[in-house]
């Protein structure tokens, strides 16, 4: 079984900077891709941006130039370095993961529990 855990998130002032990580665990044989979502209250959820193991990265547009994605693929993690921070990031962030268990399995959709970012105004 998959575990995604993130760290970091809270609230921060507008203009600020935020930190997220997450670190996948338990029975890993390969990640294909490996990102941040994240979900405002009464909206749908949405990509912000997700990275795939050779190191491509895609953004949303809202957070382009602003929010940087990496990984390191011998740890299985992947942060989300997130600056100039605005209230309308304010979200729920859900860490993401595409992992095969094993040789033979199919990869599947992994999600972490979720941190809160708040921006103030």
């Amino acid at each position: 079984q998959v575990q995604l855990v993130e760290s970091g998130g809270g609230l921060v002032q507008a203009g600020g900077s935020q930190r997220l990580s997450c670190a996948a665990s338990g029975s890993i044989f390969r990640s294909n891709a490996m990102g941040w979502y994240r979900q405002a209250p009464g909206k749908e959820r949405e990509l912000v941006a997700v990275i795939l193991s050779g190191g491509i990265a895609n953004y949303a547009d809202s957070v382009k130039d602003r929010f940087t994605i990496s990984r390191d693929n011998a740890k299985n993690t992947v942060s989300l370095q997130m600056n100039s921070l605005k209230p309308e990031d304010t979200a729920v962030y859900y860490c993401y993961a595409r992992i095969g268990e094993s040789y033979y399995s199919p990869l599947r959709d992994y999600w972490g529990q979720g941190t809160q970012v708040t921006v103030s105004s």
